[in-house]
């Protein structure tokens, strides 16, 4: 059985490659393109200008005294909020507003869920008043947002664009405002509403409005049809059929997706517009049967001369890629019938997979998959090493090292791959120069930053997070070591990482690569012989060192152990009297989730590859994974094919932080292809760990 399209997409571009001309479509071809690449001897980015300023002369913050009551309103205030008691928090807030720190945040709530209500009156005064009151706060930004939402959902376009502009509008602020604007005289552009549209409801309404002002040419809304069927979202596939069918097509559509073959076997030859398209969707449809090759042939035998070509290829591309997202070996040659036909980024990646994974490897084809991308697609990490790659295997070895010279200094999987293909010892970039505590002093007095260190303490990560990422705006390289250095102050490891990812200029691993806990989780891992600097790469992936971390499926801990793996691997290890609720204990979650990764790579021949995706994906997948191999392949290869878009990511992300953390803790080279080895074809046998 297929698996789910719904179930494999995950983190996806959705902007498709430049449209090929008129004779380009009609002939299948397109010009091969060159990518450009920069000379070799680039220069690396000069520090940033803030790390040689001055620091900066700190006085001491005054003390900051929060009254216990109005603490204590604030978090009644927030499991009213929880539970969606209004009028408790309207009761609260003049309680909470004592509190110099939290004191703004039941207003927030109360008057966010009444902006959200379309069935009052935007309460536009009280707006105002609150803005007055939270100004150049996160809660000011959110606020604006949200009013933005309010007035053009209850038709007061001129309001909608007179709100003063937030920094870094949602989608959904985005296609508001470009609603707004339309509605109010300035007609939006077919290029503006397929830049902005995500389908959330104020993108709908945008949308709609869209189509009935006939902005949008039929097949702009076609494609938009074809991409939102390709992501598996089926509720919002039908939403957008709504937009591009009449009710009698509707009809039609319905009928397809509930059964594409047997619709397909009672329609004739099409004959007008709206019919291929419902023949085009019903074909691609196929390509999630059971037996695709027979629904190819069908598809050969009947419909083929039918249907125009460029239709023909998409067709062909929706094979290759649930193929593809299969790991089925026929992949590549389903994509090599689609030509030069436009297809969503994600698509244009799994081309290039599935010919990553074709034995024996076309490099030349590879290429040409990279270059059917656009620009700004194949000028990612990932395809310019590849690329490179490519250019290699055909003999073009000068080209090939301008490719990896590009992104050899890129901090991450390929990075350190291109480094390698350069024939360079891995090595940790210069440390830059310790940091003058007063950066951390202006972080510690931070009135945004100290919001959100109260937010955490209190456990309100989902509030504490923005909090302290809008404070973060705007701030030098400094500025940010600084902020990073208060949060290790707090223990808040998370941001100790992501606050110093931003800085431009200078890279300081000691924040970026924070290894806490004083080497007890290094004295766990060698207690069973595992690679300290493997373990801290996995935790640094799974949680970023916070303890209490929880996932969306339940995962809890630093090493994020599903309650049923917690359990099994209890038993097997002979842990007496545990219970689930010790498994964001330190000590308990470190020995399981050591151990569960233990077990995971006996299971998986000692692979690091394979064992880091059987934690994230269940040991089964890697197994079934490598047994739809026609003949081994290099590790980087494997790890790029992975059709879980979560977990590939997280493969390549633990074992290049393993190289990192090797490097800081040995201050030797490691070798990120060492690590990953080369995987060859094996039987899929079940496994028994959970």
């Amino acid at each position: 059985m297929a698996w789910g399209l719904a179930a494999l997409l995950g983190l996806s571009g959705c902007a498709g490659a430049q449209a090929p001309t008129a004779a380009e479509q009609q002939a299948g071809e397109a010009p091969r393109v060159v990518l450009a690449a920069p000379a070799s001897d680039s220069p690396a980015p000069a520090p940033a200008a803030s790390e040689t300023l001055p620091p900066p002369v700190v006085p001491a913050p005054a003390p900051v005294v929060v009254p216990p009551a109005a603490r204590q309103a604030v978090v009644d205030a927030y499991e009213a909020f929880q539970k969606r008691r209004w009028a408790d928090i309207d009761r609260l807030a003049p309680l909470a507003a004592a509190d110099p720190v939290l004191g703004l945040y039941p207003r927030y709530w109360a008057l966010r869920n009444r902006l959200q209500d379309r069935a009052r009156p935007v309460p536009d005064a009280e707006v105002r008043q609150f803005l007055a009151d939270a100004a150049g706060t996160y809660l000011d930004e959110r606020i604006r947002a949200d009013w933005i939402l309010a007035a053009t959902r209850s038709g007061d376009y001129v309001q909608a664009l007179r709100v003063p502009a937030v920094a870094e509008p949602s989608a959904a602020v985005r296609c508001a405002l470009l609603l707004a604007r339309h509605q109010s005289g300035k007609r939006a552009r077919a290029a503006e509403v397929l830049d902005v549209f995500q389908p959330n409801a104020d993108c709908w309404d945008l949308l709609d409005q869209a189509a009935a002002d006939h902005i949008l040419s039929r097949k702009e809304l076609n494609g938009l049809l074809r991409d939102t069927l390709e992501s598996g979202k089926q509720g919002d596939a039908d939403r957008m059929a709504g937009v591009v069918f009449d009710d009698a097509a509707m009809v039609q559509y319905a009928a397809l997706m509930k059964n594409p073959r047997k619709w397909l076997e009672s329609r004739g030859q099409p004959r007008a517009a709206v019919d291929f398209e419902l023949a085009a969707i019903a074909l691609s449809r196929l390509a999630r049967s059971d037996d695709r090759a027979e629904a190819a042939r069908t598809i050969q035998e009947r419909w083929a001369g039918w249907m125009p070509k460029a239709d023909l290829q998409w067709v062909w591309g929706q094979f290759g890629l649930v193929a593809a997202l299969n790991v089925d070996p026929e992949a590549a040659r389903w994509y090599r019938q689609s030509g030069f036909v436009p297809m969503t980024d994600y698509n244009h990646a799994w081309e290039v997979r599935a010919e990553l994974r074709a034995a024996p490897i076309d490099w030349d084809r590879v290429a040409t998959a990279i270059r059917k991308m656009s620009g700004r697609q194949a000028d990612e990490p990932v395809w310019r090493y590849w690329y490179g790659r490519a250019l290699a295997a055909q003999g073009n070895a000068v080209a090939a090292r301008q490719y990896y010279e590009s992104i050899a200094a890129e901090q991450g999987f390929y990075g350190l791959l291109a480094a390698e293909e350069l024939g360079r010892t891995p090595a940790l970039p210069p440390q830059p120069a310790p940091l003058d505590p007063a950066w951390t002093a202006q972080a510690r007095a931070n009135p945004g930053l100290r919001r959100a260190v109260a937010l955490f303490d209190l456990g309100w990560r989902r509030e504490a997070v923005p909090e302290w990422n809008f404070a973060l705006r705007g701030m030098s390289d400094a500025q940010l070591r600084g902020a990073a250095e208060f949060a290790r102050e707090q223990h808040i490891y998370d941001r100790v990482v992501n606050t110093s990812l931003l800085t431009r200029g200078v890279a300081d691993f000691s924040q970026r690569f924070i290894a806490p806990f004083e080497g007890q989780v290094a004295a766990k891992a060698r207690l069973i012989d595992l690679d300290p600097a493997w373990v801290y790469g996995l935790i640094r992936q799974e949680s970023r060192f916070i303890t209490d971390a929880r996932s969306r499926v339940g995962a809890s801990g630093l090493m994020q152990l599903m309650p049923a793996t917690a359990r099994h691997v209890a038993r097997k290890i002979g842990m007496k009297d545990f219970k689930p609720s010790q498994v964001n204990d330190f000590d308990t979650n470190t020995i399981l989730g050591t151990s569960y990764l233990n077990m995971v790579l006996q299971d998986l021949s000692g692979s690091e590859l394979l064992a880091t995706a059987g934690y994230n994906a269940g040991p089964g997948r890697p197994k079934r994974w490598r047994a739809q191999l026609q003949a081994p392949v290099e590790g980087a290869i494997f790890a790029e094919t992975i059709p879980f878009t979560e977990t590939r990511l997280y493969v390549k992300n633990v074992l290049s932080n393993a190289v990192y953390y090797a490097m800081l803790f040995s201050g030797q080279p490691d070798s990120l292809k060492a690590r990953l080895g080369t995987v060859g074809p094996m039987d899929g046998t079940r496994t028994a760990r959970p």
